[in-house]
């Protein structure tokens, strides 16, 4: 299928590579871009993009290995940008980090090799921060070394979830590269985004109580991630003339103590608090409570959080309640409506573990929001 586009066209199309369940689709389209096609070789993530996105007509395929260059060079002149999370396990702190040495850290060069025939005017790459130190910093310049060999000049930028309005602490780095056939502006460094967050920084007493705002764009909808019903573990109001939301809290709530490798031997979590369900006895792990902030997701979804017992008897007492995958998406920013389509079509098991492998959307949405004024720059 031959992909031209024609003069003049502000249009920016992107191809959705390593596509999940289509984070960087959601972001992408919200900014304005149009997909052409995606590639996810998991049979149940495809299930899952189908399902939320409008795929008929697209370009579609399962092995980015299996497309020939002569398929990549027929989509050369009508793709804008190369987007791709391209698998992170072979990088990530919490794996065994062997790098190019894992078959899936190979993968990248397949992305390099689809730029070299459709020859982009940009790439958007997202990958964990890890990859940044692995080998000393020799995988992260063999990364840029080959992608200025093939003409891209490239920037990138460690960006956390928790600056766009998500109750998650998840950094992952992006990367931009500029073919440098075009006229070239800077993107990064991306200033980073007012918080939903209330916390004692803000001036504000007591613990801070996350609320995931509401998404820009086609998203626009409330999206707490503890139901209002319930468990919820507060009462919030929104003010129209304040961003940070009002809090009525109790300040003597109860308090939860885990065993965790701190002087004291145990870490203490108050209501709201996420809590790591990996290593629930052990001693020597430390870090597993995150205070009002979700720790960043994983693809097993052990994650839960502390909320007030519901038995009689025990009613002064929290207990851990493990977040549910619809909560998951929202931490991730995606609408519920999305969630349901997925839902309808997947397990509890492997919704936790697509929402472990997604991008953040409003982080896409920031950056895809860059791209398009560095088009309309560039066409002004």
């Amino acid at each position: 299928m031959r992909v031209v586009k024609n003069k003049g066209d502000e249009t920016i199309n992107f191809l959705d590579m390593f596509a999940g369940i289509g984070g960087f689709r959601l972001g992408m389209e919200a900014a304005g871009h149009h997909c052409l096609g995606f590639c996810e070789i998991d049979r149940f993530a495809r299930a899952s993009y189908q399902a939320i996105h409008e795929t008929k007509g697209e370009l579609k395929w399962h092995d980015i290995r299996q497309i020939t260059n002569e398929e990549w060079r027929e989509l050369r002149g009508g793709v804008d940008v190369l987007c791709g999370g391209f698998p992170c396990q072979a990088f990530s702190l919490a794996g065994k980090r062997l790098g190019f040495e894992d078959t899936r850290g190979t993968l990248f060069f397949e992305l390099a090799r689809c730029a070299k025939e459709v020859q982009p005017r940009f790439l958007f790459f997202e990958n964990v921060r890890g990859l940044l130190s692995h080998d000393k910093g020799q995988t992260f310049k063999t990364i840029l070394t080959t992608l200025d060999e093939l003409g891209y000049d490239v920037e990138w930028q460690v960006l956390n979830s928790k600056d766009f309005g998500l109750p998650q602490s998840r950094e992952r780095v992006f990367l931009i590269g500029h073919s440098r056939a075009y006229s070239r502006h800077f993107l990064f460094p991306l200033r980073r985004e007012v918080s939903s967050v209330a916390l004692e920084k803000e001036g504000m007493t007591g613990r801070g109580i996350q609320v995931v705002g509401h998404l820009p764009g086609s998203f626009e909808q409330n999206t707490r991630v503890f139901s209002p019903k319930g468990l919820a573990p507060t009462l919030t109001t929104m003010s129209s003339t304040d961003k940070i939301p009002k809090i009525i809290q109790d300040e003597s709530l109860p308090t939860l103590k885990l065993r965790e490798a701190t002087k004291q031997g145990y870490a203490s979590a108050c209501e709201g608090d996420s809590v790591t369900l990996d290593y629930p006895t052990s001693s020597t792990h430390r870090g597993r409570i995150g205070h009002q902030i979700a720790h960043t997701l994983t693809t097993s979804g052990n994650q839960g959080v502390a909320v007030p017992s519901q038995d009689k008897e025990h009613q002064s007492q929290l207990t851990i309640r493990r977040l549910t995958p619809r909560e998951c998406f929202r931490l991730q920013g995606f609408p519920d409506w999305a969630y349901d389509k997925a839902a309808a079509v997947n397990s509890k098991s492997q919704l936790y573990k697509q929402a472990g492998n997604s991008v953040s959307v409003p982080v896409i949405i920031a950056i895809a929001q860059r791209l398009k004024r560095i088009e309309e720059l560039e066409v002004n």
